[in-house]
């Protein structure tokens, strides 16, 4: 780290590398796939998976299932599910992994650093006290300490503990 900002080197990977014709987000709304497919929760208008590409444990993506660049192109009933959505993963997030924070973030085009433009998602990245480390500054390779389907049978667990949750 210099002069405050964190690189992430192994990010230029993905972002320069191929891309596949199709909206890959829009593969993920059919369901009989979820736990291939990462896929934690599902609600009436999005779902909720695991990013493949993790910053840390636990990092995921709230994902409407209707395929919109912006915002403005939500319907009300689309964005009142992913506010309440954002809400429960947030206590999902806390109750499967007591973690001291999380970063949201939507990025909304490719300058804004959307690695997939074309559908509108929402990231939770899990944070604990002192969580940056070394491998990734040093070495530019992430340690992510638990297998994918470990994080996704803990957080189907969260939610579905959760009052209200469907």
């Amino acid at each position: 780290m210099t002069d405050g900002y964190l690189y992430s080197p192994w990010r230029l990977d993905y972002i320069q590398g191929e891309k596949p014709e199709d909206c890959v987000l829009c593969r993920f709304r059919e369901t009989g796939r979820d736990t291939e497919n990462l896929i934690v929760f599902r609600g009436k208008h999005c779902y909720v998976m695991l990013n493949r590409y993790p910053y840390n444990n636990g990092h995921i993506m709230l994902v409407p299932y209707l395929h919109a660049k912006t915002l403005g192109e939500l319907p009300p009933a689309v964005m009142t599910e992913l506010g309440r959505l954002l809400q429960s993963s947030e206590q999902a997030l806390t109750q499967a992994y007591n973690c001291d924070g999380i970063n949201i973030g939507i990025n909304l085009g490719r300058a804004a650093g959307a690695g997939i433009d074309e559908h509108l998602h929402i990231h939770l990245v899990p944070r604990w006290n002192g969580d940056c480390n070394f491998m990734s500054v040093v070495g530019g390779k992430r340690v992510i300490p638990e297998a994918f389907e470990i994080t996704c049978e803990r957080l189907r667990q969260a939610f579905a503990n959760l009052p209200g949750q469907e």
